[in-house]
Order: C-alpha cells, then structure tokens, then sequence
C-alpha cells in the first residue's frame, strides 16, 4: 500500500470519529490542573472539646472550737421580746430565757432554739416566753462551775444540769459538747430542756422500762441510757 493510500484512510479515520462521536485519544489527557486533579485537602483539624470535669465542692469551713469557761460571771442577762406559744389546746406556761455573761452563746440564739424545743408537738405543751412579768419557771444556760453552785444542794460536778426550785440551770459544757449517751447534739438538746423543764413542772426521774425501747425523758440520759435507746421528747 502505497502512502496515498494511507493518507486516505486516515483522513476517513477522522472524519468517522468526528462524525459518530468518538473521543480522540489525545483528547483524553487533562489540559488544566483541574482535570488532573488534586490530593484533596483533610478534613479541618477540630479541637477535641475540653473534657468535663466533675464538680467538687469546696471544703466546708472547719466548725469553731468552743471553749466554755469553767465559771462564769455569775450575773445573767434575759432575752428580750416575747415569744407566742404554739397553737392548739390546753394552758399555756410563761417562762423566761437566760444566759450567764461571759459564755460563748448568743442570749437570742439560746432562746430561740428553746422556744422551739418546748413547743415542738412532742414536748410538754405550750410555752410562751416573755422578757418581764411573773413566770412559772426560767431556762438558764451556765458555766460548769455557776451550775454547781446554783444546783445545790445536788452536785452536778461541773458536768451535769439541774433543776434548782426556780431555774431549769442547763450546763454550758454538755449545751456545747452533748453526752456519750448521744450521737447528735441537737438530739442531745433536745433532751436536757425537755428533762429539766420536765421537773419544773412536777415530773420525777424514771427508768428504762425495758431493754431496747425509747427511753422516757426522765430518765437521767446524760449519766446513762439504763439499756434504753436514746428518747429526747416526752412524747416519742
């Protein structure tokens, strides 16, 4: 074959590609970046979120150590204001609030926190406290060495309460400090108001009825519970 001849048929060549469609070879090789192509680019690199942590609380503030001197100044002072009794039936007993001077205790506070005592349901029936006037009896908070002297002629050692004719004389080292007899100090006074004011109204001492039960109020508990578990109202 001569090279007209093949002149020839490679001119129909093309014109039967253009004609049908066909793609030339040389068309297939990308012209521009775009169509090479590129190594796509990562992902944007995200900050991995900080991890939560759990919340921890500071430490609560160390309770303040009371120190109660062994004797007071022997000279009170009375609460202030009155105090309504709580409502329901029966008489209602007025009383008196006192705190020896020079005792680490707010007189306002202790008076507070007794009138709330001795008007609980479970207490004895209704108080009211005033701040003059006649009363059926006084709630006094004393040094050790006071209440040794106001309790007499019972000794009290300088680590128990009395109750001395007149005054319920609550001590300041067992309002501070509780009993062995109980876990808790609130519970504890609790007890000691409802038990000496418990005398001021005509109750005596008792014992434990039986081994396990709560133990009646008027059981002396700051010495020892008799077998009985702890009980700190007349009503249980």
């Amino acid at each position: 074959m001569n090279h007209r001849v093949l002149l020839a048929a490679a001119g129909i060549a093309v014109v039967g590609a253009v004609t049908w469609g066909f793609t030339l070879p040389s068309e297939e090789i990308p012209t521009t970046v775009a169509q090479v192509g590129t190594v796509p680019a990562p992902p944007p690199v995200r900050a991995s979120p900080r991890p939560t942590l759990p919340y921890i609380p500071p430490p609560a503030p160390k309770p303040k150590k009371i120190k109660v001197p062994e004797r007071g100044s022997g000279k009170f002072r009375t609460a202030g204001g009155e105090a309504e009794p709580r409502e329901g039936k029966g008489p209602v007993i007025k009383y008196m609030v006192e705190v020896e001077k020079g005792l680490p205790f707010d007189v306002d506070e202790f008076a507070t926190s007794v009138h709330d005592i001795l008007n609980d349901p479970r207490g004895w029936g209704r108080f009211e406290r005033v701040s003059k006037g006649s009363v059926q009896l006084r709630v006094t908070l004393s040094s050790p060495g006071t209440t040794n002297r106001e309790c007499l002629p019972l000794r009290t050692f300088g680590q128990l309460s009395c109750w001395n004719g007149r005054r319920a004389v609550i001590n300041a080292r067992r309002w501070a400090f509780g009993a062995d007899t109980y876990k808790d100090l609130d519970l504890y006074r609790q007890y000691v108001i409802s038990h000496e004011v418990g005398h001021g109204l005509g109750h005596g001492h008792r014992d434990c009825p039986s081994k396990g039960k709560p133990a009646p109020v008027m059981v002396q508990q700051t010495i020892s519970l008799r077998g009985c578990k702890a009980n700190p109202w007349p009503k249980p």
